[in-house]
């Protein structure tokens, strides 16, 4: 949240190891959402309601400016969950160091007809027209997923809603749903209690099911307290994604600083664990965080760095209109390739060279087709792109790619993150796939763009200006500190010319 001038992250976070369990609400603020600084943590289990967990939730700031944080509480060891709410201890305190949990919790408790060890990560809360606050929590039945709707009028009363928010059939039990307005008019945030004409809304469930994240963009039935998805909405495990890699557990906030919605995401860790998560002594990352809007199409959000990330850009080399023909490679030179931002676009003179796509690929998620045309399997128009964390002679590099395809009388273009060839270390257990997503853009322009944020274990990528986002964990063995490498490639046999690239290494924020 945006609080008197300061940045507050509240984060899942285990004192005692770096493996899950024993989970606190730890707590960093931040005057530019860069540079962050640790303070007490704000919640962990001390009260009958939450004995056993301090559990996933969201912040709302009400209109006499105070924040309450809702939160599940685990009860039992059953694993029976709660929902509680925590307030400052001292609002004029600038960092809002402590927090109260009083003794009136939990305000909510699954009735009979709620799986109570599936309930949990209460969403922010928004004011409807008639005076009330509404927020969703995220469960299932059987395997139907749901967000059950509660209402308040002054925020310690919650009672359920006859029926859910929104449910979709098939999905398994939802985690950290959010619901929020976008403007179809700016690229401007909204205040999560906006709604009326030139707004849409966003549902997003993490599914606990694939540990992928899934939204829709809808209309909300205010009257009726429904939430409906667009027709051209998939509502379910091929839908639309926040980021086709390793990304979870996102959450989005109003930030009425600068009028923009920010989204935040937490990339776990993929190297072998346990064992390598206790010898670093600290496992998982948050994401950059992004601003997110709706797409002019409507058919889709956007995102993108927030600007303050440029606040670390340090020496920058450029390169301009360099053609790269089939199995040509560029290496990007005067940078640290380990920590860097890439901003490259890519033109081509023709589409005449773009490959058919395969009709037995129809129904394959995206990373199933980068698995078979990875970025060493020569095409037509592609694959192009970056060769990132490369080793001197190329045993290991995780490339960020494009390859167009012709569907009938259309194109499809498919943006790929693979980390199969990402380390030289030959372990079983780690966690090295190809991710992927297809990305809606017109070529009419015959041009595709591409940014990267290179951090020594992650890559994390954003295709057509934010349209496509792919983040990706990886563990060279080789490729480190001043021994990685940037190239751009071309793997196909149109010629690809790089129009503009822009590279700048990356300084260390303070931490």
């Amino acid at each position: 949240m945006y609080y008197n001038g300061v940045y507050h992250l509240f984060y899942q976070y285990n004192p005692k190891g770096a493996v899950w369990g024993n989970i606190v609400w730890a707590h960093s603020v931040s005057i530019d959402l860069i540079n962050w600084n640790r303070v007490e943590h704000a919640i962990y289990p001390s009260k009958v309601f939450d004995k056993y967990g301090t559990w996933s939730g969201s912040v709302t700031i009400l209109p006499d400016n105070k924040p309450v944080i809702l939160y599940t509480g685990i009860v039992d060891a059953n694993n029976t969950q709660v929902q509680n709410y925590a307030i400052p201890a001292d609002v004029s305190d600038p960092l809002l160091r402590k927090w109260i949990k009083p003794d009136n919790n939990p305000l909510i408790v699954a009735d009979n007809s709620i799986n109570k060890t599936q309930f949990r990560d209460p969403t922010t809360a928004w004011l409807g027209r008639d005076g009330q606050w509404r927020m969703v929590v995220g469960s299932a039945r059987r395997h139907r997923g749901v967000a059950i709707l509660y209402r308040s009028r002054d925020f310690l009363k919650w009672t359920k809603a006859q029926h859910p928010l929104h449910s979709s059939s098939k999905t398994g039990n939802w985690e950290c749903p959010d619901f929020f307005p976008v403007s179809l008019n700016h690229t401007n945030g909204l205040d999560t209690s906006v709604d009326g004409e030139n707004v849409k809304h966003v549902l997003k469930v993490s599914l606990d099911d694939t540990r992928f994240e899934y939204y829709t963009i809808g209309t909300y039935d205010t009257k009726n307290d429904r939430y409906i998805p667009d027709d051209t909405m998939i509502d379910g495990w091929k839908g639309l994604r926040l980021d086709y890699g390793n990304f979870y557990a996102s959450k989005t906030f109003y930030d009425p600083s600068k009028n923009r919605r920010v989204l935040w995401g937490w990339a776990n860790e993929s190297d072998v664990v346990p064992k390598d998560a206790i010898k670093k002594g600290w496992a998982g990352i948050q994401a950059i965080p992004r601003k997110l809007w709706l797409d002019p199409s409507g058919k889709q959000l956007v995102q993108w760095p927030v600007e303050e990330l440029e606040t670390l850009r340090k020496k920058k080399v450029e390169l301009r209109n360099h053609n790269l023909d089939k199995g040509e490679t560029v290496e990007v030179e005067g940078i640290t390739a380990a920590q860097a931002d890439v901003e490259v676009t890519f033109s081509f003179s023709s589409l005449k060279n773009a490959e058919e796509f395969d009709p037995s690929w129809t129904d394959f998620y995206a990373k199933d087709v980068c698995a078979i045309r990875g970025s060493s399997v020569q095409g037509g128009l592609g694959p192009f792109g970056l060769l990132t964390l490369a080793s001197e002679n190329l045993e290991e590099y995780t490339p960020v790619f494009f390859r167009v395809f012709k569907v009938q009388d259309k194109y499809k273009v498919l943006m790929c993150s693979d980390a199969s060839r990402s380390s030289a270390r030959s372990n079983p257990k780690m966690y090295k796939p190809s991710f992927a997503g297809f990305v809606d853009v017109d070529l009419s322009d015959k041009k595709l763009s591409l940014r990267s944020l290179i951090d020594h274990s992650v890559v994390e990528s954003f295709g057509a200006g934010g349209k496509t986002c792919i983040t990706s964990r990886v563990y060279p063995a080789l490729s480190l500190f001043s021994e990685a490498r940037l190239l751009a490639f071309n793997n196909g046999i149109e010629t690809i010319t790089i129009e503009t690239l822009n590279a700048w290494s990356m300084d260390k924020p303070d931490r």
